[in-house]
Formats: structure tokens, C-alpha cells, sequence
């Protein structure tokens, strides 16, 4: 099974206040992705590969109902709350929190969990509070995990080094496993790589060779689950990145790096088809 996410980030924002939303208004900007891109998606064979897409939260109800008939399109949220609501206890005490509960009733059925900048805003919260344990942040993701697997959701769990870190990557990959991932059905839960240190402008992308290294340590630590690539699945990299047996996909994001840059749902589909080769 191949896995093709698309993480939206904030992308929602208008390119006139600062961000790279250029499609549509805000007000439909879920609806219209999932509209302008699901029946695309039916082409493919469903037992072969699976769609996620990781809305800001105040976009997954257009997102969900813009969903038609037999839609290949998940709806997945970005990160939940390490609690969530119980029957017989916290029935909705999250001011500016994300429970689970309230993402699976407004249609979500997949997550991303820390992801790089979901982990850099944890650190920073923690260093404020004098914490300087570095596994703490992996426990709180595990808290997470266990949340949203308890209440149905997939799970897009990532793991990653920075570049002060590279020399000891096993140590740093090894914890996030380890630690993320104790006591978690890991049926629920697919591995996304991110060579942080690799992301961003002016930056050397990581390669097929050390690509494969990461992904092959995975396999191992996690007695073969499912990885895909986070550092960003593109038109430039995608025919390297299928011809990865180790690789089972990739994570989107910006579609477009130059010009008027940003996510473009047909920039996205071209994506994928250079990815599955059709």
C-alpha cells in the first residue's frame, strides 16, 4: 500500500496578508480543494494507494462536506490534544485545545503528529518552563498518539533530525520511535521521515542513498512499518522517491517554489501521477 499525504499548513492565508493562498477565498478554501482534486484521485486503485489531507482546523467541516460518493479523500487534522473528552468526565474543558472527540465528529479520520514544527513549538514551551529533557517532548507525542488511535483516527507519525544532530541521528530517530510509539497499536500508525536539516531554501535536499539509510533503520526498529517521505514529496523528487522500495510515499506540501509559490490543487495531482508512474 502506497500513502500520499498533503499536509496544508497555513496555506490558507490570503497572499495579500502575508500568506500564499491564491485560489479561492478563505471562506471555501476547504471545500475547494477536496472538490478540485477527489475525483482525479478515484483513477487510482484504491487497494494500491490512500489520500490524507491535514486541514487547519477551521477548514475540515468545508473539507468534509465537500466530500462526494465514494471519495478517496481522508480528512485528517493537524495534531490533537494529549486528553480528550470522556463519557462520565472532561465533557468539553479545552479552551484552545484540540481533543480527538471533537475531530472525529466533525469528520476527520487521520492526523499528523509531530511534525517538525509541531515538535520546535513543544521544545520552545518547555525550555520556558526551565525543562530541559529531551525525551519530554517525545512523551507528550505518545500522549497524542494514544489519544487519537483511541478514538479511530490514523495516525501520520514523524520523526526527524536537525543538523546539529546528524552525527547522532540513531540515537535521535531511535528515541522518537521508541519513545512516540510505546504502547501504541502500530497498525494504526505509518513512520513519515523528515531530514529536517535538509528542509528549506539554500539547503541540500537529502539524497536517495541517505534517504534509503533512514527508511531501512526504520523497518527495522519498527519490524516493518510503513514510511513515507516527509522532507516533502515534489515533481522534481517523485520518480526518485518511487524507485525507493523502502519508501511506501510521501507527504506534500507547497506544490509550487518559485514565483507565485504556494499549493496548487492541479500542481498536486501532477504530483502524484509522476509518483505512481501513471
Amino acid at each position: 500500500m502506497k500513502h500520499i499525504y498533503l499536509n496544508l499548513k497555513r496555506f490558507d492565508v490570503p497572499a495579500e496578508m502575508g500568506g500564499v493562498n491564491r485560489i479561492c477565498d478563505v471562506k471555501d478554501w476547504g471545500g475547494y480543494i477536496v472538490s478540485h482534486t477527489q475525483d482525479a484521485l478515484k483513477l487510482y486503485d484504491p487497494s494500491r494507494v490512500e489520500f490524507a489531507m491535514y486541514f487547519p482546523e477551521a477548514h475540515i467541516l468545508s473539507a468534509a462536506a465537500a466530500r462526494c460518493e465514494n471519495s478517496p479523500v481522508q480528512i485528517g487534522c493537524q495534531s490533537v490534544f494529549r486528553e480528550d473528552v470522556s463519557v462520565g468526565g472532561n465533557f468539553g474543558a479545552f479552551t484552545s485545545n484540540r481533543p480527538a472527540a471533537a475531530m472525529a465528529a466533525a469528520g476527520c479520520t487521520s492526523v499528523i503528529i509531530g511534525h517538525c514544527e509541531e515538535r520546535n513549538d513543544k521544545a520552545g514551551i518547555l525550555a520556558e518552563a526551565g525543562v530541559t529533557d529531551t525525551s519530554a517532548v517525545n512523551r507528550l507525542l505518545n500522549k497524542e498518539i494514544k489519544a487519537a488511535v483511541a478514538r479511530g483516527l490514523k495516525v501520520l507519525y514523524c520523526i526527524g533530525e536537525k543538523s546539529e544532530e546528524q552525527e547522532c541521528w540513531q540515537e535521535v530517530l531511535g528515541a522518537q520511535l521508541s519513545i512516540g510509539l510505546d504502547g501504541v497499536d502500530r497498525s494504526k500508525v505509518v513512520i513519515a521521515y523528515e531530514p529536517i536539516w535538509s528542509i528549506g531554501p539554500g539547503k541540500t535536499p537529502a539524497d536517495k542513498p541517505y534517504i534509503t539509510k533512514i527508511a531501512s533503520f526504520v523497518k527495522e526498529k519498527t519490524c516493518g512499518m510503513d514510511i513515507v517521505y516527509g522532507g516533502g514529496l515534489k515533481q522534481d523528487n517523485a520518480a526518485m522517491l518511487a524507485s525507493i522500495p523502502e519508501i511506501d510515499g510521501g507527504l506534500i506540501a507547497l506544490t509550487r517554489f518559485s514565483g507565485e509559490i504556494g499549493y496548487y490543487p492541479e500542481e498536486y495531482l501532477e504530483i502524484i501521477r509522476l509518483y505512481m508512474g501513471q
